[in-house]
Formats: C-alpha cells, structure tokens, sequence
C-alpha cells in the first residue's frame, strides 16, 4: 500500500481537540529589539518567513494543513453531535459565530473555527482571514446598535480555539477605559498585559502550543499576556463584567448566566435578524 493511504485521513471523521503540544522555542524573552525598534519584540529572530499567494518558483505548491483530529467529543467542531445548533448565528467556509453558553448579555457571541484547531497562532492562513471578516462584521453590526467591540481569547485549558465576542454600550465607557480596565486587574493579579504594536501579530510572538491570554479592542489595540503556571481563567470576563466596565459583577461566571433553551433560541432568532445586512457569507 502507498504509504499516502496509510496516512489519509477517513472522510467521515470528526475534525480534531488535541495536538500535541510543540515544545516551545527557546527564544528571547520579550523585550526591546535593537532592529525592530517599533516593536516590544524581536521580530528578527523569526524563523523564517511564510510566502504570500503566488510567490515561490513554478514547481511549488501550497500544502493545506489538516486540523488535527479530537480525542474525545468536543462542544465546538461543527461536525460534532454536541454542538448545540440552534446557538449558530453565521457559518462561513472555515469559521462559524455562534451565541455563547451563559453570555454576559444576549448578543455575546464566539468565533470557532469549524475545524479543531486550539489557538488562533495554530489555525491556517485561510482561516484567519475569514476570522477577520467575522471581526469586521460583528464590529459594524455592533456600532449600528450602539455598542463597541471587544473580543479575547484565552489559550489555556482549553480543547477548541473560542473567541470571545462581548459588546459593550458606548455610554457605559470608552475604549480606554476598557484598555485601563484589564491593564489594572491583571496588575492586582500580579499578571502583565503587554500592547501588542499595530503591525505585528500573534504568530510573530508566541509558538503554537503555547499558553496565552489576549485582548483586542475595537481600536485594533491588542493585549497580551503569555501564561507561564497559573491563570484564571475567568479574567477576560471578569474584567468586562467588572463595575469599571458593564457593572454586572454577578455575571463573572458563565454558569452563573444560564437561560432557558426557549430564551436562547429567541436570542439567536434576534441576532441573526439584526446582523443579516453585515453578514459577509451571505454576501459573499
């Protein structure tokens, strides 16, 4: 047997949760670079560099990645029978945006990407560019009703990359306050948020299989904290739901926001309505 078929993926698998984590480079802490002087990190010391769409000699060819295949039963691969459906809002090629379970209020949502991949430094270029186009939807959607968006992602305990999506009312504060907000709580926790600068990435910082908590505002202002031993895993919520942003200090837990099926499916019915003009796989 040709050794492709003993590796060929069966058609009617489940897509992914765990890779196995890669061992981290060891590479230099974050800190000024002397040749990168706009940026925190050292960008020069990347290894190597991903070719653009087009580039590269007649005889190569682009491979796609495969998302790596669950162990075990997971909430969020849209194929699984325990993703709960009547939550989806969108479903795009390679992304869907989806209510969240107990969210801080009735248009909370998340970005999954369809397949199992665990972190946003993990998913497939692609992906990430239909992940931008969610951001960009749900930010216009958001500024229609009189809300802001914020989204974070917490890489740590976690099976299936989940981007957290809150909406926040435009009298309830500003972006800065927001950014102040988590820059504050993380230093009572003893964490650092450090500012990603505007033309960097997550990719060009942190290397898959490694533990990190981000936030992105919707000035494209980013957030970073890399995870080293202990996190908790409520902090991007916390912090939303805290009196200096939303003031709902009650809804910290998810598990504390529990509606009924009937209420959820009225919640979903809603949103869809409201966001089928920003809806870009609908237009596309």
């Amino acid at each position: 047997m040709d050794s492709t078929e003993l590796v060929k993926q069966p058609l009617d698998v489940t897509e992914s949760p765990y890779k196995k984590m890669a061992k981290e480079f060891q590479r230099s802490k974050l800190g000024e670079s002397a040749s990168d002087t706009q940026f925190f990190f050292d960008l020069s010391k990347r290894e190597g560099k991903k070719r653009l769409s087009g580039e590269g000699g007649p005889h190569q060819s682009k491979q796609v990645r495969k998302p790596p295949k669950p162990t075990s039963p997971c909430w969020f691969c849209l194929a699984s029978p325990e993703v709960e459906k009547h939550l989806i809002i969108s479903i795009g090629t390679h992304c869907y945006i989806a209510l969240a379970k107990g969210g801080l209020s009735p248009d909370h949502v998340l970005i999954l990407p369809i397949g199992h991949y665990q972190s946003m430094v993990e998913l497939p270029s692609e992906a990430i560019e239909e992940v931008d186009k969610c951001k960009l939807a749900l930010k216009r959607f958001y500024k229609s009703i009189g809300k802001r968006f914020v989204m974070f992602e917490r890489n740590y305990k976690s099976q299936h990359l989940q981007l957290q999506v809150v909406p926040v009312p435009l009298q309830c504060c500003t972006t800065e306050d927001i950014k102040e907000a988590y820059i504050v709580q993380a230093e009572e926790q003893q964490m650092e948020l450090l500012e990603i600068p505007e033309h960097s990435d997550l990719k060009q910082i942190i290397q898959p299989g490694s533990a990190y908590f981000y936030v992105e505002l919707d000035n494209e202002e980013k957030l970073f904290h890399r995870i080293k031993k202990q996190f908790p895993l409520q902090f991007g919520r916390e912090v939303l739901a805290s009196e200096a942003v939303l003031n709902i200090p009650d809804k910290a837990n998810w598990r504390e926001c529990k509606y009924s099926r009937e209420d959820e499916i009225e919640f979903a019915k809603s949103f869809r309505e409201g966001f089928q003009p920003y809806d870009f796989s609908l237009l596309d």
